[in-house]
């Protein structure tokens, strides 16, 4: 897995993203102690509502960025996106009241919106093997499990000599780093394409692709899970369980440890099993461990709980990517990974805020049941959707194309049409699954 660091032009937008996630898990356990700082017991409907901003403009700011911003020239692009992270990040510590947390953080997150799907789509274009770009995707997910594990653990060590407002510099200095070494690569250039492919041209690529379909609704089954946890951590650990600040830490870090420890053995697991397999059996382990998370309650079950939601999200999106890549060609790669950023989202943002109010107005246990049936239903959607037998090529048939089209090079005439066989995507000439 670490042979992709070999690579400089990766090795140094790993080492990009490995800061930026460490100032973002500082700035989650601030977040959320920020909240409870400016609304005391209300604070889970608070940061349910900040974290519904951030999705919003997730879902909003990263289809129409991509349209704008896929063009130029994107080293520029991804340094001026950091430096404007790095801003908002610096100002944050300074509020007190909770309308200007939430303008800052849609001003935060619609940078990290345009920031992260041209991150993503640069990946393969750097390393455009297909056992390299699976090694890095792997390492990226565990880099961003072990920000899960050690930002809290660092946030707690902080917190013993520093209040919480400090640890948001640390979030900005971060993002600084990020710009720094973003600054010191070659990013590839991006290929010159139609407008259309930058919008709604990778909504259409997604939805109408069986697989990634499936996939949608597992990010509802793991959003739902995740939502308990970045949501309800603070008011749990305070308020239900009057416990003190540095527990929140350890309860967020609990939960990136099972992350990092699915991740470590998801290569050995995708070896054995098909990405449908493993993806579909982690969103059924979520919903179980909602459930159970309904009627048994205390310090010692809330850190086995976390630590297995966040085992069972690693499981359950780590192997996206993979798919994703399965899913398009170079020119429209850039389109689909935004097309799934702002799918995605939409789907934590439903839940986020649904997590927050269920939580502040009818407890815990009813928040549990509630998110646990919402995973319930994109679990069984996702094993409906996604087909069993899901071949990388397929045999289809073209009807609607010139003879003579240079597709159809290796096609033979069948019943009025063509027929051939190759590895199958969406695009301009398959708009259908067959």
């Amino acid at each position: 897995m670490l042979s992709v660091l070999g690579n400089p032009v990766y090795r140094k937008l790993f080492g990009a993203q490995v800061v930026a996630l460490t100032g973002t898990g500082l700035a989650t356990v601030a977040l959320g102690l920020l909240a409870h700082d400016i609304a005391g017991p209300g604070s889970g409907a608070v940061l349910g509502t900040a974290l519904a901003i951030k999705m919003v403009a997730y879902v909003g700011v990263a289809p129409v960025a991509t349209a704008l911003l896929g063009a130029l020239p994107r080293r520029v692009v991804l340094i001026a996106l950091d430096l404007v992270r790095v801003a908002v990040a610096a100002v944050l510590p300074w509020v007190d009241e909770v309308w200007q947390v939430y303008v800052l953080i849609f001003v935060l997150q619609a940078a990290s919106a345009a920031f992260t799907p041209l991150f993503q789509a640069t990946i393969p274009d750097v390393l455009p093997d297909e056992r390299e770009y699976t090694r890095a995707v792997t390492l990226s997910r565990t880099a961003y499990d072990l920000e899960g594990l050690l930002s809290p653990a660092l946030a707690a060590a902080a917190l013993a000599l520093v209040s919480f407002h400090e640890l948001f510099l640390g979030t900005a200095l971060g993002f600084a780093a990020s710009a720094l070494l973003v600054l010191s690569t070659v990013v590839p250039k991006p290929k010159s394409l139609p407008r259309r492919r930058c919008d709604a041209h990778g909504i259409r690529i997604y939805l109408a692709t069986p697989r990634l379909r499936g996939l949608l609704a597992v990010h509802l089954a793991a959003a739902a899970a995740g939502s308990m946890v970045f949501v309800n951590t603070v008011a749990a650990v305070r308020d239900g369980l009057g416990r003190d600040a540095s527990d929140v830490a350890v309860a967020l870090a609990v939960n990136g440890a099972g992350s990092l420890a699915a991740a470590l053995v998801l290569p050995s697991l995708l070896d054995r099993f098909t990405d449908r397999v493993v993806v579909s059996r982690a969103a059924v382990t979520l919903v179980a461990v909602l459930l159970v998370g309904a009627f048994a309650w205390s310090w010692q079950v809330l850190l086995v709980l976390w630590a297995l939601i966040g085992a069972g999200c690693s499981l359950a999106l780590t192997p996206g990517a993979r798919l994703l890549r399965r899913s398009a060609g170079p020119a429209d790669r850039p389109a689909l990974f935004a097309a799934d950023f702002a799918l995605s989202h939409a789907c934590w943002l439903a839940c986020y805020p649904l997590a927050g109010w269920v939580a502040t107005a009818a407890g815990m246990t009813t928040a549990f049941l509630v998110l646990g049936a919402v995973a319930a239903v994109g679990a069984v959607i996702a094993v409906r959707l996604w087909p069993a037998h899901d071949p990388a090529v397929v045999e289809h048939d073209h009807r609607d194309l010139d003879p003579h089209h240079e597709h159809l090079h290796d096609a033979v005439p069948v019943g009025g049409g063509w027929t051939h066989a190759h590895e199958f995507r969406i695009d301009d000439h398959h708009t259908r699954w067959p």
